[in-house]
């Protein structure tokens, strides 16, 4: 079953700059890895250094295997930039409301 992952982040306001070049570089990878069906970037309307990834799987086993990479080889600058720990959070489609 597909899922989509809410991945919430902060920028540090004097990495604000080079924020955007960093996403793009990491998520030329998400967006090629096996089972990925697009990833969209949310800037928050009222707080520049807000993000949230929208990243939307073919299933939780795809999903799984990408942060296991992410975790090992394919670690990314990403966190060089942010204030503070992300917050991931998945979800599946109820089917039964």
């Amino acid at each position: 079953m597909p899922i989509t992952a809410f991945l919430d982040i902060y920028v540090k306001p004097e990495s604000l700059a080079e924020a955007p070049a960093v996403l793009h570089d990491t998520l030329l990878a998400t967006r090629a890895f096996d089972g990925c069906l697009g990833v969209d970037v949310l800037v928050d309307t009222e707080d520049s250094t807000h993000f949230v990834l929208v990243e939307k799987w073919v299933s939780l086993e795809h999903d799984t295997a990408y942060r296991t990479y992410r975790a090992g080889p394919g670690k990314s600058s990403l966190g060089t930039i942010l204030s503070g720990a992300p917050v991931l959070t998945k979800f599946e489609i109820a089917t039964d409301i």
